[in-house]
């Protein structure tokens, strides 16, 4: 699906829905969406990011989802077969995550409290350690297991897929991945 760069803007503060179901175990929670996915309806929408194919590396999904085109109904029974879920810290569209305002970021706080309130994974991921510093007030965090809980979710923070932030590799996101799904309790394939 093509958009113009008009169309897209369009999306600028809409919500995306979240992917969480009964029994989730690990919640990979993105910064923002971006407007694609927003346009799109599904998360990680952008042929370039890397969230997907690194799912696969890590070996927590058994196949790369592609949500260029949005979900298939597979793709959202596979991640919940999988005990996995998708959220964002933010649910407002922008074309960068580094639009987003710290005053928005702190807020998403409470947007992940519920989550795990709601759902209690094991394990809630954020991907992004910039934004992780900002809503949690933890200007020193580095990526891996923090000390902090919601509720009685662990919180880790590994690398964001996105393309911007390229001195990330694949495998190393995988292997970041790999690291909290194994936290959460999933069983990983080989990659």
């Amino acid at each position: 699906m093509r958009f113009t760069r008009a169309e897209l803007e369009s999306y600028r503060g809409a919500e995306l829905p979240d992917v969480l179901s009964d029994g989730v175990e690990l919640v990979f929670a993105g910064i923002n969406p971006g407007l694609r996915s927003a346009a799109i309806g599904a998360s990680f929408a952008n042929r370039g990011n890397r969230f997907y194919p690194a799912l696969r590396l890590a070996g927590i999904t058994d196949r790369v989802i592609d949500s260029s085109e949005g979900f298939l109904p597979d793709d959202r029974d596979h991640l919940a077969r999988r005990k996995v879920g998708l959220t964002t810290l933010v649910n407002f569209a922008t074309a960068k995550a580094s639009e987003l305002t710290d005053e928005q970021l702190i807020a998403g706080r409470g947007r992940l409290e519920r989550v795990a309130e709601t759902y209690r994974p094991r394990v809630i991921a954020l991907l992004g350690v910039t934004a992780y510093r900002i809503a949690f007030a933890e200007p020193r965090a580095v990526p891996g297991r923090q000390d902090r809980m919601l509720g009685a979710s662990t919180v880790w923070v590994v690398p964001s897929p996105s393309g911007l932030n390229a001195h990330y590799s694949l495998p190393q996101l995988a292997t970041a991945y790999r690291e909290a799904a194994v936290a959460a309790g999933i069983h990983v394939g080989e990659e």
